[in-house]
């Protein structure tokens, strides 16, 4: 997909942080764009956002509410996106959530949320979509992992544990959706300055805050445009930049590095507990 322009743009989780933001990048690249949450009054204030962003007047910019968590809601709600607004030619799944604690202070109710809205979510819009983007054929998948979709991180074990299920599906697409002339991209962003970001910083305990020290926060801006960059080139691994790279090379070829830092981190905020 070497342009945006006129193409037909879903994005789940499309009321703020990254997806609010690609949904703008997109308007101003020419798309037609439709973005999905649970929250109507974020969704009515993102079409406000969306719509100042458009290269054009004719673009169509709309919002359905949705909770990507309820299987049948999602069937009912994508087979009317697509009979109102078209079959997408980009489909973005960026709905997702964090709430960071130790595994044993992680409810099953947590984990079934988190593992609902994460993965459960991305699954079942790829399944009620699919169909029809395999008719269209050139079509493009972007699933929003994170890199704690490859490195388990102290206090994400329900939300490692969905993004981890994310990369398998994505992968698993990726040769399986080639056929069709649909392409599978999965984007993998550090800590980003989202609103999702400032709820997690509620709940996190002391090793997780010291292992993010390491790392410094980048705007979603930065995610979008590295996105856009990688669906242009066809690359399936999208990073942000240049540490997000040298973070997976290293997770791939000296994993004990990587495990040592995380290690050194997690033993400081420790210690300082004690």
């Amino acid at each position: 997909m070497k342009t945006f322009e006129q193409k037909n743009v879903y994005i789940t989780g499309g009321s703020s942080g990254i997806g609010l933001t690609a949904a703008k990048m997109l308007a101003a690249e020419g798309s037609n764009v439709l973005v999905f949450s649970r929250s109507q009054g974020r969704l009515d204030e993102a079409v406000r956002e969306i719509e100042g962003r458009r290269k054009s007047e004719g673009q169509r910019v709309a919002a359905m509410q949705l909770d990507v968590s309820q299987h049948e809601e999602v069937n009912r709600v994508m087979a009317e996106a697509v009979e109102q607004f078209g079959v997408p030619d980009l489909l973005i799944n960026c709905a997702g959530k964090a709430v960071p604690r130790p595994f044993e202070e992680i409810s099953f109710e947590q984990f079934d949320d988190i593992m609902r809205t994460n993965f459960y979510g991305c699954w079942c819009t790829i399944q009620a979509l699919l169909p029809h983007m395999k008719k269209l054929g050139g079509a493009h998948i972007v699933n929003v992992s994170s890199m704690a979709g490859f490195i388990g991180v102290f206090g994400y074990a329900d939300y490692g544990a969905s993004k981890f299920a994310m990369m398998g599906l994505s992968e698993t697409l990726r040769m399986e959706l080639k056929q069709y002339n649909i392409g599978v991209s999965v984007l993998c962003p550090p800590d980003t300055d989202t609103p999702g970001y400032d709820l997690e910083n509620k709940t996190k305990p002391p090793e997780t805050w010291e292992i993010g020290k390491t790392a410094k926060l980048i705007e979603p801006e930065v995610v979008v445009r590295a996105m856009l960059k990688g669906i242009r080139k066809g690359q399936y691994m999208i990073l942000a930049n240049a540490e997000g790279w040298f973070i997976y090379w290293a997770k791939r070829y000296v994993p004990f590095v990587l495990d040592s830092m995380l290690d050194k981190a997690v033993k400081r905020a420790q210690g300082k507990k004690k």
